[in-house]
């Protein structure tokens, strides 16, 4: 088994192609909405890509809800802008801490995408660096390049027909950075895309949050092809899925050399109507389908009896590839005779009558699709081409959740791409790369941490998306420890009550900023945090809740008044004292007066 990855990370910036925010309109309503209809183009080799023509035969509408921080060239009405300096400054640095050789001159290529996640039916990529590694527990991994991309548009509903996106997230900047097939196994691959993602969050300027960072695994075994899972998000599923597409690429095989010997290719079957079989059917999904207008084809496939039930992924059978291929001409889905037909209300009778219909013999099976006869047609040739396959097809494929896997289209090939003309080349200069800060390696920065903080808690922290504000704290002269337990347990603590930070940043200097000055203790932190929250100052808290440091004289008489009890002055006065400062005082006072002792 060979394994690589892709690991895309929206960048914290302006869109790349234009001055837009990149802030995503969460409960926003759209101010208008535009439509499209995209179909393939030749490439400079008068090509047209796999991937674009299998989209095309959906043959569906998009559209698109625009908000306010969407221009012109995110509705491809206006030539995009020069590529942002703040995003190519960020992946120029974070390919020298991937030991990345820089190319000389930075060409925009369009590729071709047509499934509607970008009005303009391509995505804007720029390869920035080749050739570079990470170092992992079981050797170093090759980066073979580092891009930088637009973001697609956010889906909101897909359907056979139609499909809908949102236009705030389309232009984020995004790096790509694609590893070598060097990975071993399943926990390697983890590792290494911890390690790239580490990487990136230590940089400070890249985007945190659901959705910010997705990881493309491409996957091939002996006898099989190179498949690309897209959308792995969940680091834990990393592993499963690269083994579970690894199993369906052995399992598929192990059917093609059945089939071989069986010497029944190239299948010619030819779709047969047989709608009159089913004209009086009681399977309600039949019914149906007949009440609608719609036909019912069926198509030999000779020899084929016991395969298409043959189980390739948990749940997935040999069957539901070809009931995929049958869905890129937008039909629902297939029923094949692997499967307990009577399940779908299918009478014996009805079964026998497809059966001579279709001349299957004893050792043979059978497809039927329901739809309109066109698009019947269609998802019956698209079987044939899947059937006839004696390989294990390159595919693009989705991570499902329970780590299986799901047909989207052929995987792209180099038809896909071609110069952007509307962008001019932008030369690696010694000038451009003197602007450029490397920034500090993972394992300086680890390194540092432990120096500010105990092993464990510098693990924390080296991976916490509060890294960046826990450094400008540290810069402010807040203790380490403090305000990494402010950041990792605190705000978390507050955050489970109930509590959100709208800036947590912001809250964070403003809190430790009054707090250098003396006018609150340690203790008052999550106190005057969860006030905070609800959008008051820090003064205010500390005058309202009455949380300000008691100290000098007036400690004094507190500490006097009770007895010089420490005990009963933490008990009453914790939040407001300084324990340090009232044991002193104690100890002072006792030695002073022996009515204390």
């Amino acid at each position: 088994m060979k394994i690589g990855i892709e690991i895309h990370q929206r960048l914290n910036t302006s869109k790349l192609f234009c001055n837009c925010s990149s802030d995503i309109s969460e409960d926003e309503k759209p101010i208008c909405m535009i439509h499209r209809r995209l179909h393939p183009v030749l490439s400079e080799l008068g090509e047209v890509d796999e991937a674009s023509k299998s989209e095309h035969l959906k043959r569906r509408d998009f559209e698109y809800q625009v908000f306010k921080n969407n221009c012109l060239v995110e509705l491809d009405e206006e030539p995009p802008h020069p590529m942002n300096d703040d995003a190519l400054n960020l992946v120029l640095s974070i390919s020298a801490q991937l030991n990345a050789t820089l190319v000389s001159e930075i060409h925009t290529m369009r590729k071709t995408v047509i499934d509607g996640s970008n009005t303009s039916g391509f995505q804007r990529t720029a390869v920035i660096s080749l050739n570079g590694h990470v170092e992992t527990s079981k050797g170093n991994v090759g980066i073979t390049s580092i891009a930088l991309e637009e973001e697609s548009a956010g889906i909101i509903s897909n359907s056979e027909n139609q499909a809908t996106y949102r236009l705030d997230r389309l232009g984020i900047p995004l790096i790509e950075i694609s590893t070598a097939p060097d990975i071993k196994d399943g926990d390697h691959l983890r590792e290494v895309a911890e390690k790239i993602g580490l990487m990136l969050r230590s940089t400070g300027k890249v985007a945190r949050g659901l959705g910010t960072i997705r990881q493309d695994i491409n996957v091939s075994t002996e006898g099989g092809t190179r498949v690309e899972i897209k959308g792995a998000q969940d680091l834990k599923m990393l592993g499963e899925l690269a083994k579970g597409e690894a199993n369906r690429q052995t399992e598929l095989v192990k059917i093609i050399f059945e089939i071989r010997s069986k010497k029944v290719l190239p299948i010619d079957s030819l779709s047969v109507d047989l709608t009159s079989i089913f004209k009086s059917t009681s399977a309600s999904l039949i019914k149906k389908g007949l009440d609608s207008g719609s036909s019912i084809l069926g198509l030999l496939l000779p020899k084929h009896k016991g395969l298409l039930g043959r189980e390739i992924q948990s749940g997935k059978r040999y069957g539901t590839e070809m009931s995929d291929y049958a869905k890129l001409a937008g039909v629902k889905g297939i029923i094949h005779s692997d499967e307990q037909l009577e399940k779908y209300g299918i009478t014996s009778g009805e079964i026998e009558s497809v059966k001579s219909a279709l001349s299957v013999g004893s050792d043979d099976a059978f497809v039927m699709v329901v739809a309109n006869e066109t698009a019947a047609k269609a998802a019956l040739k698209n079987v044939l081409v899947r059937a006839n396959m004696d390989y294990v097809p390159g595919e693009t494929r989705r991570a499902n959740p329970d780590g299986t896997t799901t047909f989207m289209r052929p995987i792209p090939g180099k038809a896909r791409m071609y110069p952007e003309t509307d962008i001019p080349c932008v030369p690696i200069t010694s000038e451009l790369l003197s602007s450029v800060s490397v920034g500090e390696s993972i394992d300086a920065k680890r390194s540092r941490l432990e120096k500010l903080l105990n092993k464990d808690l510098a693990a924390t922290m080296l991976k916490s998306r509060n890294l960046h504000v826990f450094e400008k704290l540290v810069e402010l002269g807040v203790e380490p420890m403090l305000a990494a337990n402010t950041l990792e347990n605190t705000v978390v603590a507050l955050r489970r009550d109930g509590f959100e930070f709208t800036d947590l940043e912001k809250t964070m200097v403003e809190l430790f900023s009054e707090y250098k000055k003396g006018s609150f203790v340690k203790a008052a932190v999550p106190e005057v945090l969860k006030y905070m929250t609800k959008g008051a100052r820090v003064d205010a808290v500390l005058k309202i809740y009455r949380l300000h440091k008691i100290t000098g004289k007036d400690l004094e008489k507190l500490v006097s008044d009770n007895g010089c009890n420490l005990s009963v002055i933490m008990q009453k006065h914790r939040l407001q004292v300084d324990p340090a400062e009232v044991s002193q005082l104690v100890g002072k006072l006792k030695c002073e007066n022996p009515a204390y002792r």
